[in-house]
């Protein structure tokens, strides 16, 4: 794919993703990004409305400055924000890079994901807002909730947006990687909202889609009584069927 039908593609990604009546953003919230190659990529630019959002609303980034922010992070906002600015690709563009920039860079190189779209869903923050979250994100309710979101979610605890979450995410990350042995499909930020990873635009629309749902249906549950969750034999079983692997690969 060439950068140029990259930026189509993440341009009708976002859109998609800001359309109103699917309660996953308002006003300035959410970001979305994908790998350009190797050593840049494409992210939602910083003010930049999802619905409306145009092409020029995204900026190209260089990885490696980005990255290397999370081992060395400056003492200040402003220091950070300098450094991030400068990883543009090309310095002369009008527009500057998401708060963040950081998880998103992190998350396709150690993801070895190609796109990622981070949204503020309704359905979703009812119980990241709640004392219900952690459950939420450790749990499936239905067997296509666990096929398509993975065997659950990775949970962090609230954290100041930009770097700071970054660094506490790559080691939720890192944790949840080394117990399945393969990226996260869906992660859940405490009273902040959800991101979803994938290697086709109609991946992060269908992580984004069913986690909404597992949301309703919990939110439902819980209204009538308890949500019945899936036992975690249940889940690695269905996860780990070959029919679901391959049921799975068409939702790509």
């Amino acid at each position: 794919m060439s950068q140029q039908q990259k930026r189509d593609e993440i341009l009708q990604l976002t859109r998609t993703l800001g359309e109103p009546h699917r309660e996953y953003v308002i006003i300035g919230e959410g970001n979305t990004s994908c790998r350009i190659d190797d050593d840049a990529f494409f992210i939602k630019a910083s003010g930049q409305q999802m619905e409306t959002i145009t092409a020029d609303g995204f900026v190209a980034v260089n990885f490696e400055p980005v990255l290397a922010l999370l081992d060395n992070p400056p003492d200040t906002y402003s220091e950070i924000k300098r450094i991030s600015n400068e990883a543009r690709v090309d310095p002369s563009v009008s527009v500057v890079p998401s708060v963040e920039v950081t998880f998103h860079a992190m998350l396709l190189h150690e993801c070895q994901v190609d796109w990622v779209g981070h949204t503020h869903p309704v359905a979703v923050n009812k119980l990241l807002c709640s004392n219900r979250a952690e459950a939420f994100a450790k749990n499936r309710t239905c067997p296509d909730e666990a096929v398509v979101c993975g065997p659950e979610s990775v949970f962090v605890p609230y954290e100041d947006p930009g770097l700071p979450l970054a660094i506490v995410m790559r080691d939720k990350v890192r944790e949840y990687m080394d117990a399945y042995g393969e990226a996260p499909k869906v992660i859940l930020l405490k009273n902040h909202g959800m991101i979803a990873l994938g290697q086709t635009p109609t991946e992060v629309r269908n992580i984004t889609a069913m986690c909404v749902k597992g949301a309703h249906i919990v939110v439902g549950a819980y209204q009538v009584g308890e949500p019945v969750f899936l036992s975690r034999e249940v889940i690695l079983h269905i996860t780990n069927r070959p029919d679901e692997i391959y049921r799975r690969s068409q939702f790509v």
